[in-house]
């Protein structure tokens, strides 16, 4: 099972992309810590998105889609993925539904954490003060909402007429969202299920079908 979820900076992503990677057993793919990670290894691939940062440009999609492809590719994490925040446009999308083919895999589940920019702006003068984040202010807050909403509605649409996009409450309690969003799981989990007994059945019958007729 693979699982795309998305919000805005402040929804709560992070916090219900941790309940399920604890409770399902996945693996948490941030586009943004794999980014830092390879900075922090000083691998060749750490050494050229650094360049790239300190220049102040953006990272290419094309960088960005090899680092997916090494989690993507790695047999342990096969059918285990949470890509949290990720694709956030239109040449990622067709980039990880690719590399998801290539290793005979597909994303089965969309996640949208709706939440509105006045509760945002509400969690991060919050957050601000618990955390005093520099980055936690109202008007960067606005902007990333807006830049957030306009950059990620193309994708929403992609993934909505896949008939694979469900959106999610964030207004609620962190609880109660996270209750939501397991019973979507358990629903998918409980529909493969019933999958596999129907092609076993099925193959079960045929397999009579073939003794009768050998006798």
């Amino acid at each position: 099972m693979n699982i795309v979820i998305f919000g805005p900076p402040g929804a709560g992503k992070g916090t219900q992309s941790n309940f399920i990677v604890e409770k399902y057993s996945l693996h948490q793919l941030s586009t943004g810590e794999l980014l830092r990670k390879e900075i922090k290894n000083k691998t060749s691939l750490g050494t050229q998105i650094e360049s790239i940062i300190n220049a102040g440009n953006l990272v290419s999609d094309n960088i960005v889609s090899d680092l997916i492809e090494k989690y993507i590719s790695n047999k342990s994490y096969k059918n285990r993925l949470i890509f949290d925040g990720y694709p956030r446009n239109l040449i990622q999308v067709k980039n990880l539904d690719t590399l998801l083919k290539k290793y005979d895999q597909k994303i089965d589940i969309v996640l949208k954490l709706s939440v509105s920019l006045e509760t945002i702006k509400k969690r991060i003068s919050e957050r601000k003060n618990l955390e005093r984040r520099a980055d936690d202010n109202s008007k960067i807050a606005i902007k990333r909402f807006e830049m957030y909403e306009k950059n990620i509605e193309p994708v929403i649409k992609f993934y909505e007429q896949s008939k694979l996009l469900t959106v999610v409450n964030g207004e609620k309690p962190i609880a109660e969202i996270s209750d939501e969003i397991s019973d979507l799981i358990e629903g998918f989990k409980g529909w493969l299920w019933d999958i596999r007994q129907y092609k076993y059945a099925g193959k079960q019958l045929l397999i009579k079908i073939w003794l009768v007729l050998q006798g």
